[in-house]
């Protein structure tokens, strides 16, 4: 969000370098010695533990593992920052996003694209459940969540009909202009990262430039 919102990219890249290291030595090592793996087995440490086949987990941390060697390529060596961080970032947090609120397993899902031996033991028994004998959904439930996200459309366009309006000041008087310093004119020059995003205008706003 600095990055998206403010053009600030130094915590990603402290980021970049700690991602890299931990799949690293989930990898490389053994992944009983990863510190996230360690601090989020201690968060459920009062839980059943519910075991996943090793060969896909292993392909899915090596997708994650090519993505960080990206970044650190493109942000950390070469301090190149734009859009395609932001999409290698947005790839990243959609594959973590879907295993951790999901419980699916993208990674897994190409493990089996690629492989003779399918993967096993995965997330919710996803792999040992038969086609067609999880939950279903019904065309009731189908037709609530049309009717909810027409709801969600009615409900934007009132609150921003009814939304304050913007104030337009106009001056009294307009004060001289004072000269205007090369330095502060270099300064305030939009990188191209920003222009790339289209924030110029927030990226001014953030930097306090005209």
């Amino acid at each position: 969000m600095n990055a998206f919102l403010l053009g600030n990219f130094q915590p990603t890249r402290v980021f970049v370098l700690v991602f890299l290291v931990d799949f690293s030595i989930r990898i490389l090592i053994n992944p009983l010695y990863a510190p996230s793996l360690i601090i989020g087995q201690w968060f459920v440490r009062k839980q059943l533990p519910e075991y996943v086949g090793a060969p896909q987990k292993r392909f899915a941390w090596a997708i994650g593992f090519v993505l960080a060697l990206a970044m650190l390529y493109l942000m950390v060596l070469n301090n190149v920052i734009g859009p395609i961080n932001m999409i290698v970032c947005s790839i990243c947090l959609l594959l973590l996003f879907f295993e951790t609120a999901f419980g699916i397993c993208i990674g897994c899902k190409v493990y089996n694209r690629f492989n003779k031996e399918k993967a096993q033991l995965c997330p919710g028994g996803v792999c040992e459940v038969p086609s067609g004998q999880g939950s279903r959904i019904t065309l009731t439930q189908v037709v609530i969540v049309g009717l909810f996200a027409v709801m969600i459309g009615f409900v934007g366009q009132w609150v921003y009909a009814t939304g304050p309006k913007k104030s337009v000041q106009i001056p009294l008087a307009v004060a001289p202009s004072a000269p205007i310093d090369p330095a502060e004119i270099e300064r305030c020059k939009v990188p191209e990262f920003a222009k790339a995003m289209g924030h110029e205008e927030k990226w001014k706003l953030h930097n306090n430039c005209q």
